[in-house]
């Protein structure tokens, strides 16, 4: 993949995101490579990865206001779609990377599905709620 040109972007809306792991400007859907050792399968990443294209808010909306869309993507990212994984969107993340409780006053905590009277912890937390949902 060339990373100085944004990939073929199809905005997936239909992405399910009951238990809030991506942030509002997240949800868009990238396919890999059909023929990669991934194919077939999804991720998400945290909204601390460029994507051509996309601005990445670092979990602040005024960050994310103030900055232009990236014009690279970032080498794992790149990676993981030339090996046939499919983007699914960008995931919360505390308000620039900062704490280790995962919630966000900007856009909410997500969901810890596995014990829902607990946050999902961390900066990823975004992440570990979509891990954890499956």
């Amino acid at each position: 993949m060339n990373s100085s040109r944004p990939p073929a972007i199809i905005d997936a809306f239909d992405i399910d995101d009951r238990i809030g792991a991506f942030v509002p400007h997240g949800r868009f859907r990238i396919n890999g490579a059909s023929d990669g050792p991934l194919a077939g399968l999804t991720f998400a990443a945290k909204d601390l990865f460029d994507i051509c294209g996309r601005t990445t808010g670092a979990g602040n909306p005024d960050w994310l206001r103030t900055h232009a869309p990236a014009t690279a993507t970032s080498p794992v990212v790149e990676a993981l779609l030339a090996a046939g994984a499919t983007l699914v969107g960008k995931t919360l993340t505390d308000e620039l990377a900062y704490s280790i409780h995962g919630d966000n006053h900007h856009y909410g905590t997500p969901l810890n599905s596995a014990a829902p009277q607990r946050v999902p912890g961390g900066s990823s937390s975004g992440s570990a709620a979509a891990v954890a949902a499956g």
